[in-house]
């Protein structure tokens, strides 16, 4: 009978582990899915100066020419 009890203990402990690891991963998940929503201006901000950054050279060189 102690082995039985043994067994049942291992499996509700895998059970917990388990649950763990998805609950850890969700929080990880949600927590990066916030810093890509929050950094998303900056991303486009950024786009926009080096687009702006590549005309501005392209025109310096249709001057020279």
């Amino acid at each position: 009978m102690n082995e039985t009890t043994q067994t049942l203990e291992k499996d509700h402990f895998v059970l917990y582990m388990v649950l763990a690891a998805i609950a850890l991963v969700g929080t990880i998940l949600a927590v990066k899915m916030s810093e890509t929503e929050k950094f998303a201006p900056i991303k486009q901000q950024l786009s926009e100066e080096i687009q702006q950054m590549n005309i501005r050279i392209i025109n310096e060189r249709e001057v020279s020419q």
